[in-house]
């Protein structure tokens, strides 16, 4: 019964992305505000629930990134379209999130499973906080607009993490010439 508990959390985070979408869209940034904590928390608890229990699964490991991202970009480009941020930062994350999934398949294709690091984990960690805060930005009116710094500190360890995954797929072996043929 326990062992499926990580899973459901995480799935759960995919259930709980329009509810965030559809308080944003109606200015409802007190329900936003609780139903994106909740998705952090489900995240939070989704990991330390897998580890204390040793419930560690290849689903997870692949489907948890995925939650994330998706409950990142949904929730973003929502934020971005509403005019909370630029749509600049959106262009710089898909690129990053594309490379990432790129890179993701074609090692799961050789039954590789790449886990996170604390690199990918603190840019997520900074993008919630972002988020978050840009809800409480707008609606207690704060005229000093300090998201967007949080913002700017998410997509440099974006960036980071981008340049980190690669650097340790390079030097593992997984980007070199005799690894990228494909399997026949």
């Amino acid at each position: 019964m326990l062992k499926n508990v990580p899973n459901a959390l995480t799935l759960a985070r995919f259930i709980i992305i329009p509810f965030i979408i559809i308080s944003l869209i109606h200015d409802d940034y007190p329900l936003a505000f609780i139903f994106l904590v909740l998705s952090g928390l489900t995240d939070v608890l989704d990991g330390y629930i897998a580890r204390k229990f040793d419930l560690i699964s290849n689903f997870g490991k692949l489907v948890d990134p995925l939650a994330d991202k998706t409950t990142q970009i949904a929730i973003l480009t929502t934020l971005a379209l509403r005019g909370f941020i630029p749509l600049w930062m959106i262009v710089i994350i898909f690129i990053k999130e594309f490379a990432m999934i790129a890179g993701a398949s074609f090692l799961y294709g050789k039954e590789l499973v790449v886990s996170s690091r604390w690199y990918g984990k603190l840019a997520t960690v900074l993008f919630y906080l972002a988020m978050a805060s840009s809800l409480c930005v707008k609606y207690f009116d704060i005229a000093f607009k300090f998201d967007i710094y949080i913002y700017y500190l998410a997509i440099a360890f974006t960036i980071f993490s981008l340049f980190m995954y690669f650097h340790a797929f390079y030097t593992q072996g997984y980007l070199k010439k005799e690894n990228l043929k494909i399997n026949k």
